[in-house]
């Protein structure tokens, strides 16, 4: 069980450390990523970032 927290933990790590080399290449402006405002505030949803980049992640986990 500890096993997963600390692979998560180190995921959730990679993942924001990644973001703005993502955004320069694109994720987060795919179709399917949704931005909207509710109340006053700005909601972001990255569906089909989220969807290619876990495609990529299994790709790579396969031949490792």
């Amino acid at each position: 069980m500890i096993r997963w927290v600390i692979v998560v933990f180190l995921a959730l790590l990679l993942i924001s450390w990644l973001s703005p080399g993502l955004q320069k290449l694109g994720f987060g402006r795919l179709p399917g990523d949704l931005r909207f405002k509710l109340f006053g505030r700005e909601f972001f949803v990255p569906l089909t970032s989220t969807i290619l980049l876990s495609m990529v992640a299994a790709a790579i986990s396969r031949y490792l």
